[in-house]
């Protein structure tokens, strides 16, 4: 059942192929261009188009192979002069690429279910069941991946096998494909600190004399150095410049639609601070433009205080992790470890440099994991499967997908509470976030009807863009704070008491 469920899923997938593309198709085409056409000297150097190679060489060669398929189908898209080329082929072909390669997703969700239901024969088909159908169906990735245009499905999958090898007990297995991907998309760094702990922890200093743990050392830093020599060693004369692609400081401290996160908020009191000061903005943070700008009240922030701020509330989620009981089983390890990702991937999207919306799906998928085995991780992965669908609605923009990303929305939120309340018995909600996510249907009647029929489109456009990223903010840091102080004051999150208290 677990892989008709996948081939359900792809089939809803096939019905976007005709759908509206984000310029990330495009860079995605130009990549098999600049892979295919120009030898492996001049990747990072190539710059007829704006989206220039800016991902680790392990994706790189990733669009190489997959530009050897792709001139099967139309050559003339791997023409680096071809810009914004898309052809009927173009657009099947890299359409069927990114739901081709979500079979690695698949895989990785069924290896952790797996070991996450090993021992309890008597709940683990209809969990692997319910938890495939929720990840696998994962609204996210549908509007980001397969509408808007993106592989994530397939990196996520890398990052779930390697979860699933360490819940497996197969600790340098897990080291090596995390450090693959890695070199496939820098991104997942945030999570590197909760991987170098447990490995360290549990790995090389788990019970073991001085020499061994050594020993074992030197097993983990020779797997992670020789991944990074294949990804790399290519490369060694261009290393600066193809670092200078991976990190674009120049960027600015937030995406041109704000990332649901602190920033957000510390954008809007800058902002309405100003307002009552009656002082003018040297450069809009709300213009839409990819850039840097200064604060007009508050101080401004560089990359060093985001990197600084990000790596403080990290600390106690990471000491938590290393103080563990190593006498603990290796699952319930496995459980504090995914929920020591999901917090460190929280804090680097609230605090960290240029965050994207699509960031959240870096906590919300690894969290999804755990709903099918405790209540308390199950409410958690509903409130913010809410909140974090919904901060993706701003990247499906066109009209004609307001019904798509809603109904999309609608159904999944509705499955997950069905699906869930078959695993957990009593309420999800206190009282406060049942009224929290009762107004997202109050804020999307705003944006979609209200806002343009009070005239307000041409004087404050970016109004709802501001609502969306404060309103999800909010949601995104109360789940931050209160998920933290679970894990914290218990064993990882796995003695979580759920207070029989009035909720709705």
């Amino acid at each position: 059942m677990f892989w008709h469920i996948f081939l359900l899923v792809s089939g809803v997938k096939l019905l976007f192929i005709p759908a509206y593309r984000s310029t990330d198709f495009e860079v995605h085409r130009n990549w098999l261009a600049i892979t295919h056409s120009l030898p492996l000297s001049r990747w990072y150097y190539e710059k007829t188009s704006e989206w220039t190679l800016d991902y680790p060489p392990f994706f790189a060669y990733f669009e190489w192979l997959l530009s050897l398929v792709a001139k099967s189908f139309d050559p003339r898209m791997l023409d680096v002069k071809n810009l914004n080329y898309a052809s009927e082929q173009t657009i099947v072909f890299q359409r069927f690429s990114v739901i081709v390669t979500d079979v690695i997703y698949a895989l990785g969700v069924r290896r952790c279910l797996r070991a996450l239901t090993a021992g309890n024969a008597n709940t683990s088909s209809r969990s692997i069941l319910i938890g495939g159908a929720l990840l696998l169906g994962n609204a996210g990735l549908l509007m980001v991946d397969h509408i808007h245009f993106q592989y994530n499905g397939f990196l996520f999958g890398v990052l779930l096998l390697s979860i699933g090898a360490l819940m497996e007990n197969r600790p340098l297995q897990a080291a090596l494909l995390f450090a693959a991907l890695l070199n496939l998309k820098h991104i997942f760094m945030y999570v590197a600190p909760v991987y170098m702990v447990y490995l360290l922890r549990f790995y090389c200093l788990r019970d073991f004399t001085i020499g061994q743990a050594l020993v074992r050392l030197i097993k983990l830093g020779t797997i992670v150095l020789g991944v990074c020599l294949l990804s790399f060693g290519p490369f060694y004369e261009h290393i600066p410049q193809v670092l200078s692609r991976l990190f674009p400081f120049k960027r600015g401290l937030t995406h041109a639609y704000w990332a649901p996160n602190f920033w957000a908020l510390y954008n809007t009191a800058d902002k309405a601070l100003a307002v009552a000061l009656g002082k003018v903005a040297k450069a809009s943070s709300t213009g839409g433009l990819v850039q840097t700008f200064e604060h007009t009240v508050l101080p401004s922030i560089s990359p060093a205080v985001t990197f600084a701020l990000t790596g403080v509330f990290m600390v106690p989620i990471l000491l938590k992790l290393w103080t563990l009981k190593s006498t603990t089983p290796t699952v319930g390890l496995g459980r504090s470890f995914v929920r020591a990702i999901v917090l460190c991937g929280c804090t680097s999207f609230l605090f960290g440099w240029h965050v994207h919306e699509k960031a959240i799906l870096m906590v919300l998928i690894p969290l999804t994991l755990l709903a099918i085995g405790n209540h308390n991780d199950a409410r958690w992965t509903i409130f913010l499967g809410v909140v974090a669908h919904y901060s993706l609605f701003p990247l499906l923009f066109k009209p004609e997908l307001t019904l798509v990303k809603i109904s999309l929305h609608v159904v999944y939120s509705g499955l997950s509470v069905i699906l869930l309340k078959l695993l957990h018995r009593g309420s999800f909600f206190r009282t406060v976030e049942f009224l929290y996510l009762a107004g997202f249907p109050v804020l999307c009647t705003y944006e979609n009807i209200v806002h343009d029929a009070i005239g307000l489109r041409e004087h404050l456009p970016f109004l709802p863009l501001l609502l969306t990223s404060v309103y999800c903010a909010v949601g995104v840091l109360y789940f931050w704070v209160s998920y933290q102080v679970s894990f914290l004051r218990t064993n990882g999150g796995e003695m979580v008491v759920v207070e029989k208290k009035k909720t709705k």
